[in-house]
């Protein structure tokens, strides 16, 4: 899988692709990640990219020259086709369903706006899909391209290590993943539910099951039921 980053901080994303799981695909050819530095493709010495916007209002916005520019140079390499994924508020809601599809497309090039956003005519000239990773703000697409990179990533043949601890993962069926337990037995006055340590293992993923379908319809009663609106805090 490889993936693309557009972004004016390309720092943020050191520390991210150097730990646990992640480093561990990248060192082994499963994942690939070029983060790109919007700046290079910037006219003038201060290597500017962002301007006032037309109409008035605060805040700036990204200027489509050195986004094109950069987005050219990505789409001229060889390789498999790519999708151009604009992380944006107004974007699909990501979800498990949208990582798999995102999965086969083997290749995304991830925009991450900042401070106001991005000009508009960027996601005209180079569509593709316009993608939100929740209702909230943020000060741009970095945390949202690490949070794609991340789901999209743990779907690649071998990431894990084990077929079961995918297929066990919360929202892998649709539903919330049961609670875990460890270690000990008994924890300030909480013991761990006797079907747990009844070795019955047909018992076992049925109390999962239920459990997982217990807090899902708490929390999530839209995941069990498209038609019911989610749940608020």
């Amino acid at each position: 899988m490889r993936f693309e980053v557009l972004t004016l901080f390309p720092g943020l994303f050191a520390s991210f692709l150097s730990e646990s799981l992640l480093a561990k695909a990248v060192a082994r050819g499963l994942v690939s990640a070029e983060i790109v530095d919007i700046r290079g493709f910037a006219p003038g010495p201060r290597r500017t990219a962002d301007d006032r916007p037309y109409g008035g209002g605060p805040g700036m916005v990204l200027t489509p020259g050195p986004l094109a520019a950069a987005l050219d140079s990505l789409l001229a390499l060889p390789g498999p086709p790519a999708l151009v994924v604009h992380l944006t508020p107004a974007g699909r809601p990501l979800n498990q369903a949208l990582a798999r599809e995102l999965l086969w497309r083997r290749r995304l090039i991830l925009v991450c706006g900042r401070y106001g956003g991005v000009d508009r005519r960027v996601a005209e000239l180079y569509p593709g899909l316009e993608l939100s990773v929740g209702d909230y703000v943020l000060s741009g697409g970095e945390v949202p391209a690490m949070v794609v990179i991340e789901a999209v990533s743990r779907l690649v043949p071998g990431f894990l290590g084990e077929k079961e601890s995918l297929e066990g993962e919360t929202f892998s069926e649709g539903l919330h993943g049961a609670p875990l337990y460890t270690r000990p037995r008994v924890f300030r006055g909480l013991e761990v539910p006797p079907v747990l340590l009844s070795g019955n293992h047909r018992e076992i993923e049925l109390y999962r099951r239920l459990e997982a379908e217990r807090l899902t319809r708490a929390a999530r009663p839209d995941l069990l039921d498209p038609d019911l609106p989610a749940r608020k805090a």
